[in-house]
């Protein structure tokens, strides 16, 4: 039977995505109202500025209050989409003090005090969802935490920032430098006029943290994720890799240990084979690849970021929390049982390709694999070219850890041979 009193929802936020999640919630309402069994009512909108017009939302429900909002008490489901980490970590518990459960798309948040926020959710018996927190429109929390509750996921590696995907695949695709195509994508809109967030990996960071803690069932702190940008990208990059058969990317890749011990989150630009499905994936597009013991190899593609494709995201949660509530229950919070550690970047192990500045001058490859051979690192491919007395060394090992490969790159530099080190890239999906 539908129930005909609707279910009140406050937006916190209306820029982008929440405009787009108030204009859904409108044009969709009898298709909303079929799905959840109820109506579902704006009932009030938080915002900064609250002279800005706003085509299609009442203005009495506009206010710049967010905290009486939230403590309303009449609220069934409050949609936080105003970012950062206060105020929306303090509305978000305080609207499950006062009986609401929270749709948040906060990835900053949810990385740094998700545990808290889950712990909060659970004590007031409230919802906690956040699809559209990572990889924007393409369904990606809810198979990792429901569909694949099943199964034991080993990996999950992604493309998970548009922005700098796009201008990795501008680079890669037109010979274009990094900030040609910096420009090129802020022009368009991809990237923010500061663009740190996403050219030195934190936002990627941040979803990896979430991904990592779901997949595999344990807690993963922003700061447990390594970092490296992808601003040191060059050309030359680029050209080496295509010699390898390989393009770059941005990746988040967050791996299960061989022996199930431990766990691994980092974000660094990688080469990977051009066979790889996430070579293919061009613009600002984003993909997730996630192995699974019994499901295998599954991919998730599709928009990342952005006004309607986030709200889409935004609204399917909207939905089963609005279910949730009709049914007198709660969906799926926290798992974290296996409390797993994070093992730090040193023993990650990987395939690197190191490209070198040396003299031009016999014996400087023997000196050079010496140095390899010392520090445990086996190599694969040696290409040297060169005249004039300087030449380029690339070397491409076999899978070393990461704190092996730092020890031959510290000793590399003391070669009187060695003029520098032009670049390292490791080197991942084989």
């Amino acid at each position: 039977m539908m129930r005909t009193r609707p279910l009140k929802v406050a937006l916190l936020g209306c820029g982008v995505v929440g405009s787009e999640v108030a204009r859904i919630m409108t044009t969709h309402a009898d298709d909303l109202t079929a799905r959840i069994g109820a109506p579902v009512e704006l009932a009030g909108v938080a915002v900064r500025r609250p002279s800005k017009v706003r085509e299609g939302i009442d203005p009495a429900l506009v206010t710049t209050d967010a905290t009486a909002l939230v403590k309303r008490g009449d609220i069934d489901v409050v949609v936080e989409v105003i970012g950062g980490i206060e105020p929306a970590r303090t509305l978000i518990t305080t609207a499950f003090e006062h009986g609401a459960s929270v749709v948040s798309a906060n990835k900053a948040l949810l990385a740094q005090d998700g545990a808290a926020l889950h712990a909060a959710a659970v004590e007031h018996g409230r919802d906690l969802y956040y699809e559209a927190a990572v990889a924007g429109a393409i369904p990606l929390i809810r198979p990792l935490r429901e569909s694949l509750a099943g199964d034991k996921v080993n990996r999950v590696l992604g493309i998970v920032n548009g922005t700098t995907n796009f201008i990795l695949d501008k680079m890669d695709s037109t010979g274009a430098g990094y900030q040609e195509a910096l420009d090129e994508a802020t022009a368009l809109g991809y990237a923010e006029a500061d663009p740190t967030a996403d050219v030195e990996g934190f936002d990627a960071a941040a979803k990896a943290a979430i991904l990592a803690g779901i997949a595999f069932h344990t807690r993963v702190r922003l700061d447990d994720v390594y970092r490296e940008g992808m601003t040191e990208v060059t050309a030359a990059d680029f050209a080496s890799a295509r010699q390898m058969g390989c393009t770059i990317k941005l990746l988040a890749i967050c791996e299960r240990a061989a022996d199930g011990g431990s766990v691994t989150a980092r974000v660094h630009p990688a080469m990977i084979p051009l066979d790889h499905p996430l070579a293919s994936v061009r613009g600002a597009y984003n993909a997730v690849f996630v192995e699974a013991e019994a499901a295998g190899q599954l991919m998730f593609y599709g928009p990342g970021a952005g006004g309607a494709p986030t709200a889409s995201a935004v609204l399917g949660d909207l939905v089963a929390v609005c279910r949730n509530k009709l049914a007198g229950a709660t969906g799926p919070g926290e798992s974290a049982y296996t409390q797993l550690p994070v093992s730090p970047m040193g023993e990650v192990v990987t395939r690197y390709h190191i490209s070198l500045d040396v003299a031009d001058k016999p014996g400087v490859l023997a000196q050079v694999a010496t140095v390899f051979a010392e520090h445990g690192v086996s190599i694969d491919t040696v290409r040297q070219s060169g005249k004039d007395g300087e030449a380029s060394l690339v070397v491409v090992t076999h899978r070393a850890a990461d704190a092996a490969l730092t020890g031959t790159v510290d000793a590399l530099r003391k070669l009187d041979t060695v003029r520098g080190v032009a670049s390292i890239m490791r080197v991942e999906g084989e």
